[in-house]
């Protein structure tokens, strides 16, 4: 009973997955004639259809560019409509930044911005917060190195009372003392904290080692303690007078609204703001000193930074060295290389680092976005007893891509890659008045973004191959946020030798004199 069972369920399971079963062994007595063989299957037809058509090389996206306008008193307007949605979007953009922020006053630009939104036009700073909640809307103002920008959003039907707020900020702001006080006291405690933030401060220190402590860029953005205690409202207010001036401002309105009714909201509420004074770059200097010069004349970079940390279970390494400016024909193609090396979750540094030896949460590498000569820069978070290693690593994957460039799978999705990154950027009404506020901000074409497209959709391996020696971490500064005792026998086993110790502000500290 069993037996026959068994050969049943056999049967039953081999009919399932559509074969015969294998017949049970059989005396000579009871074995069955063998089966003819079946007959050949006949040939398939051809596909009626025809063979599968090969895809096309996909198209580079062409972001939609702005018309181009005059506005008052030698402002520029980039009007975008979009009709989709009844969003507008703003953006005023200043090209004078941190970069310009004078010597010994770091910062300035930074605190002068965040002054530009505590009171305005009529209204206090509470009464200016309250009418731009009621409407709806989000107004926010920030410096950045090359430019400051202050920003509007807000549906279509408020955009006349939104922007009139607007404009406010921008040509009317009131610099109260009171506020002063509060929005100075909130700064200075941000910058003690960023101390205790290893990611600021290797951010902070590798920028003043490349370019040297104090110079334009070689200073954080929201500027340097030291400074900021030495910084008054009435430098804050000359800072303004000289860079927040129509002759260097582009104005960018996106969305849902004609260019009529732009411009006469433009003219109605920055009819009368007006250039003033000198020009950004020309503002005084604190206590009589002349402005910064962009990079320090006879600066040699440091081959080793270390700022200790005691007992720090995380170490943050960076390599950095000199980049391109924004504006340079190489840049475009040097943002593929990056997206191969450390811009995508997929990249080299981000596996190696991360998935194939769990060192890291995350590893990254960017080329800065600025006027002048920019900076390229490699991190990660490291667990401590790694550091060397995880350094090691690094070293070899930038050392790997400058010597042998991209691979061919590498090219084709870092292609695909740029493609959805700049559909991205241009996706929403919102997007597409950052992305064209910054490109006002660094003083780029409104068209950058189409020819840069372009550029990278056509290039070559034996073309990136070349650029890809700008990654070389031979002669790169190397910076290092982590508990020295622990770290230091790492760092010169991987034969880095002894590191030079800078502070958290981005200064070198002077070795002790012995007695």
């Amino acid at each position: 009973m069993r037996a026959r069972n068994a050969g049943a369920m056999i049967a039953l399971v081999a009919a399932a997955v559509g074969c015969e079963p294998k017949a049970p062994a059989q005396s000579p007595a009871r074995a069955e004639a063998p089966r003819p063989t079946p007959p050949a299957t006949a040939a398939q037809p051809a596909d009626p259809i025809g063979p599968k058509p090969e895809l096309p090389k996909p198209q580079p996206f062409t972001p939609p560019a702005p018309v181009v306008l005059d506005g008052p008193n030698g402002a520029k307007v980039w009007l975008l409509e979009r009709h989709t949605l009844p969003i507008v979007s703003v953006s005023v953009a200043v090209a004078s930044g941190s970069a310009d922020d004078p010597k010994g006053a770091a910062g300035l630009a930074h605190i002068t911005a965040d002054m530009l939104d505590e009171g305005a036009g009529q209204r206090s700073a509470v009464e200016l917060s309250s009418a731009i909640n009621d409407l709806g809307a989000t107004v926010s103002v920030g410096a950045r190195a090359d430019g400051s920008v202050a920003t509007l959003s807000v549906l279509k039907k408020n955009f006349g009372k939104a922007f009139s707020l607007l404009a406010d900020v921008v040509a009317r702001p009131r610099f109260e003392a009171k506020e002063w006080k509060r929005v100075s006291e909130l700064w200075q405690n941000d910058l003690r904290k960023r101390g205790d933030d290893p990611t600021r401060v290797s951010a902070l220190v590798s920028t003043a080692a490349l370019y040297g402590p104090g110079t334009p860029y070689g200073h954080p953005v929201e500027g340097l303690l030291a400074d900021a205690r030495s910084i008054g409202l009435p430098a804050v207010k000359a800072f303004y007078k000289a860079a927040w001036r129509p002759d260097r401002a582009v104005i960018t309105v996106v969305g849902d609204i004609t260019r009529d009714e732009v411009m006469q909201a433009i003219s109605r509420d920055l009819g009368t703001w007006s250039a003033k004074g000198a020009p950004a770059g020309a503002a005084p200097a604190a206590k009589g000193a002349p402005a910064a010069p962009a990079v320090a004349p006879a600066w040699k970079p440091p081959r080793l930074v270390l700022v200790d940390r005691p007992g720090a279970p995380q170490s943050v390494i960076a390599v950095v060295r000199e980049g391109v400016a924004a504006s340079d024909p190489r840049r475009p193609l040097l943002q593929l290389i990056n997206t191969a090396l450390g811009g995508s979750f997929t990249s080299r540094l981000n596996q190696n680092l991360r998935e194939d030896h769990g060192w890291s949460y995350g590893a990254a590498s960017a080329f800065s976005e600025t006027k002048q000569q920019g900076a390229f820069v490699a991190r990660a978070s490291v667990v401590t007893e790694a550091t060397g290693p995880a350094l090691k690593e690094m070293l070899a994957e930038l050392a790997k891509m400058a010597d042998s460039g991209l691979t061919r799978d590498e090219l084709a999705k870092v292609q695909a890659h740029d493609r959805a990154d700049l559909v991205s950027a241009y996706e929403t009404v919102n997007r597409t008045a950052l992305r064209l506020g910054t490109l006002a901000r660094l003083q780029l074409p409104e068209t950058f973004d189409g020819a840069a497209s372009q550029a990278r959709q056509q290039a070559t391996l034996a073309g990136l191959a070349e650029l890809a020696r700008a990654v070389d971490p031979k002669g790169a500064t190397i910076v290092v946020v982590g508990p020295r005792q622990e770290i230091l026998p790492q760092l010169q086993a991987i034969g880095l030798g002894e590191p030079e110790a800078w502070d958290v502000e981005g200064q070198p500290i002077q070795p002790k004199k012995a007695p």
